[in-house]
């Protein structure tokens, strides 16, 4: 079930990195599946680190204060922002 294989990835994304949606989608076997990772996370367990997960380009796609508190989330755990978005030239460095 790709609901399944898409959490079991975003469940492996360490502390302080993020991955795209259409990262997720092709970790998980399922290229161009990206809109999906979307549906896996709603209503996801607590187990899932939902906030590791960003639009392309680093951007937060949340709206609101689900969009701040995905950002606060993430600078907790050292992921820098540029601009508004996840520095990405950066995710895979340190």
């Amino acid at each position: 079930m790709k609901l399944e294989e898409f959490r079991e990835v975003i469940r492996r994304i360490p502390r302080g990195r993020v991955m795209t949606y259409g990262e997720v989608a092709t970790a998980a076997g399922h290229r161009g599946s990206a809109r999906q990772v979307v549906w896996a996370l709603q209503n996801c367990g607590a187990d899932i680190p939902w906030h590791r997960v960003v639009g392309s380009g680093g951007k937060i796609l949340l709206p609101g204060e689900a969009a701040l508190e995905q950002r606060l989330r993430l600078e907790a755990e050292g992921v820098r922002f540029k601009n508004g978005r996840v520095n990405l030239e950066k995710k895979l460095k340190s």
